[in-house]
């Protein structure tokens, strides 16, 4: 049996991709990141969920990015030189398969690699986000991040009636990460 991080209520080891939102870490199992852009211009698109920022041409394909700061409550992404929008492939549905989100991030860190010894489960209360939102606290060295469950942080009905329309690049298996910067 394959471990998948996003099974829910099992937490395995592997390569997550950290980022920094504020002051805060996340990670992102490497296996959902398709690459990782600098930030190109969005186009907004009216009537979708609030922290949907617009959607972005990438090669072709329109795909809709998503502002994970306001998601969590911490006000609007400020652009910065460190800032980039992380791709990656979420399953929404088994009937509607897998779509292509970019999430806006301050500053991509680095490709952790943890053992499942690494990765404890989420505390249940302290990280001002709902626990439904995390898989877990993947730990290096001292320090923490918290490992996102991107298909809950994405899962709002507005958003996927407005990503069903969406034509997606998503059938091509391209799982290499691309680090464009």
């Amino acid at each position: 049996m394959e471990k998948d991080i996003n099974t829910p209520g099992i937490l395995f080891g592997g390569q997550f991709l950290t980022f920094r939102l504020d002051q805060e870490i996340y990670g992102v199992p490497i296996d959902s990141v398709r690459e990782v852009l600098d930030i190109v211009p969005v186009t907004r698109v009216p009537g979708t969920a609030g922290f949907l920022k617009g959607v972005i041409n990438l090669r072709g394909a329109v795909v809709p990015v998503a502002d994970v700061r306001v998601k969590f409550g911490m006000g609007a992404a400020k652009l910065t030189e460190n800032s980039c929008i992380i791709v990656v492939e979420l399953e929404i549905s088994a009937e509607d398969g897998k779509i292509i989100v970019g999430l806006l991030a301050d500053q991509v860190m680095e490709v952790a690699d943890l053992s499942d010894n690494d990765i404890q489960p989420p505390p249940e209360m302290g990280t001002g986000l709902s626990a439904h939102l995390l898989r877990g606290l993947g730990k290096v060295g001292d320090d923490f991040f918290m490992i996102l469950n991107v298909d809950e942080i994405i899962n709002d009905s507005r958003l996927e009636s407005s990503l069903a329309s969406y034509p997606s690049s998503a059938g091509r298996d391209n799982r290499q990460v691309e680090l464009v910067k």
